[in-house]
C-alpha cells in the first residue's frame, strides 16, 4: 500500500461564527442522522471530475457508515458542481431537506500533482462552516477523502473523526480443521487490501501500537509461540522473543515503549510487561488462578485483564505496577478479551452467558454494563481511535450439518444500534483497529 505525502497542506477557508446550527449530539441515545448533501467535486478536465466523483462517493459511503448523516441521492441535486464554483444557491438545498452541504474542487498541475479543495456549509444559516486543502500526489485522492471525512465529521460532532485509519486482521481461509490463516491490512472501509504474511505458518491475534503504525502479533515458529513487532509503513519486522504458553499477542503500553502480555510459567499463568528497548521484564500478578489479557489504559496509569481467581471468568483492574486489584464485573456467565477504550471512559469485552456470545462495555468502575450485540460466537473486540465505534468479529457454522465455519468482521457504535458488515476477501477474525495515521 502506497500511502500520499501531503505537500502543501493548508487551510483554506474561515469557519462559520458560532452561531452556526449545525451539529449532533452523538453522546445521547441514538440520534436521527442528519441529512448531508456531498455533491461530486468539480473537475477542471474530465480526469479530474473522474477523481472528484470518487472523492465524493468515498466521502458519503464514511459518513453514512457512521450513522450520523444520511447523504441525500445526488440525483435530487439541482445545482451541478460546476455552478457551485460560484457558491451555494442555499435555497435550492433547503428545498431538497439538506442541513448539511459539502462541495470541492480538483485541479491538476502540470507536474502530475493534485489540488483537492472542500468546503462544508450549514444550509440552514447560509454559513460556511469549514474549509481545507490538500495538494498530494494523483493516487493520493483515497486517503484526502478519509481526510475530509474526518473534518466533517469533527466539526459537527465535535469529536475526533476516525476514518483516516487502517485495520489489521486475521484472513481466514480453508475447512474447519486446517485453517489457513494470514495477516491482512485494509483501510478501514476494506479498501486497499494487502496481505502481509503468506499463510505457511500460523498467526494470531495482531495489535496496533496506539502511538506509532506498528503491530505485534503472535506466530508459531517450530510449533512454539513467537512474537514479531512488524512495522506497517517500512516492513521491517523483528522477533521479540519466543514465549512457550503464550495464547494472545502482546498489547502497547500508550507511549509505545513496551508490551503487556500474560505468560505461562511454572505453570501458572501471570502478567508481564517487557520493555521493547531493554527487553528487560517485569512481573506484574502472582496468584494462583489465571491472569490473561491485559490491556492498558490510555493514560498508561492502569490495567485492566480476566482472571478466574474469584472462581469464574471476571474482569479485574489494577495499577501499572501491579497493585491495587479490583474486581469490576460480577454478572453471570464469563467475561474475556478486554480492551480499554481510547477515551478512557469505558472497557469493552466478551461475555459468554446462557449459550450466547455478546460484545458489551462497561466503565472502569463496574457500573454502566450494556450488551451491545450477541450472536452464536462474537469475540475480539478493537477500538476506533476516537473511541465511539467499535469493531469485532462474528462467526456461524457454515456447510452441511455445520460442521464448517463462516468468520466474519462487523462494526458497531456505542448506541448498538448502527451494526455493519466490513467486507473482506476471505474470512476474518481478530481485528485490531489503528490510530489515526500520521
Amino acid at each position: 500500500m502506497r500511502f500520499i505525502a501531503m505537500v502543501g497542506v493548508v487551510a483554506a477557508m474561515s469557519a462559520a461564527p458560532a452561531h452556526a446550527e449545525l451539529q449532533i449530539d452523538i453522546t445521547s441515545g441514538n440520534p436521527q442522522p442528519i441529512p448531508i448533501a456531498v455533491t461530486n467535486f468539480a473537475g477542471d478536465n474530465p480526469q479530474a471530475q473522474q477523481t472528484g466523483q470518487n472523492i465524493s462517493a468515498v466521502i458519503s459511503a464514511n459518513l453514512e457508515r457512521s450513522g450520523l448523516f444520511r447523504p441525500i441521492e445526488q440525483s435530487k441535486f439541482i445545482q451541478t458542481p460546476e455552478q457551485l464554483r460560484a457558491g451555494p444557491r442555499f435555497a435550492d438545498w433547503r428545498l431538497i431537506q439538506a442541513q448539511g452541504l459539502v462541495t470541492g474542487t480538483v485541479t491538476q498541475s502540470p507536474d502530475g500533482r493534485t489540488r483537492i479543495e472542500f468546503r462544508l456549509w450549514d444550509v440552514t444559516t447560509d454559513q460556511q462552516l469549514t474549509g481545507l486543502a490538500y495538494t498530494v500526489q494523483a493516487d493520493g485522492w483515497r486517503r484526502v477523502a478519509h481526510i475530509i471525512s474526518d473534518a466533517i465529521y469533527k466539526r459537527i460532532t465535535g469529536e475526533e473523526g476516525y476514518f483516516d485509519t487502517r485495520v489489521v486482521y486475521i484472513a481466514e481461509s480453508g475447512p474447519a480443521l486446517q485453517r489457513v490463516k494470514q495477516l491482512a491490512i485494509m483501510d478501514q472501509d476494506g479498501q486497499n487490501h494487502r496481505f502481509l504474511t503468506d499463510g505457511r505458518v500460523l498467526v494470531l491475534t495482531p495489535r496496533f501500537s496506539p502511538s506509532t503504525q506498528e503491530i505485534t502479533y503472535l506466530s508459531y515458529f517450530n510449533n512454539r509461540p513467537r512474537v514479531y513487532l512488524f512495522n506497517i509503513d517500512t516492513g521491517r519486522q523483528e522477533v521479540l522473543g519466543d514465549f512457550p504458553g503464550m495464547t494472545f499477542a502482546p498489547r502497547f503500553s500508550p507511549d509505545g515503549n513496551k508490551v503487556i502480555m500474560s505468560l505461562a510459567q511454572g505453570g501458572n499463568t501471570d502478567i508481564y510487561t517487557l520493555d521493547l528497548r531493554t527487553r528487560r521484564q517485569v512481573q506484574l500478578t502472582n496468584h494462583p488462578a489465571i491472569d490473561t489479557a491485559p490491556s492498558y489504559a490510555p493514560d498508561g496509569s492502569k490495567i485492566v485483564f480476566e482472571s478466574d481467581r474469584g472462581g469464574t471468568q471476571q474482569l479485574y483492574t489494577m495499577n501499572a505496577d501491579g497493585s491495587d486489584v479490583k474486581r469490576i464485573t460480577f454478572g453471570s456467565g464469563r467475561y474475556a478479551t478486554p480492551v480499554w477504550s481510547p477515551r478512557g471512559d469505558l472497557i469493552a469485552f466478551t461475555r459468554l452467558a446462557d449459550g450466547k456470545f455478546y460484545i458489551g462495555v462497561i466503565r472502569p468502575d463496574g457500573t454502566g454494563e450494556r450488551l451491545l450485540t450477541e450472536a452464536y460466537h462474537v469475540e475480539g473486540p478493537t477500538w476506533a481511535p476516537n473511541g465511539r465505534v467499535l469493531m469485532f468479529f462474528k462467526e456461524r457454522p457454515s456447510g452441511q450439518g455445520g460442521k464448517q465455519r463462516q468468520a466474519k468482521l462487523y462494526s458497531i457504535d456505542l448506541t448498538g444500534f448502527n451494526e455493519r458488515q466490513i467486507l473482506t476477501p476471505t474470512d476474518a477474525s481478530d481485528p485490531a483497529w489503528s490510530p489515526l495515521i500520521p
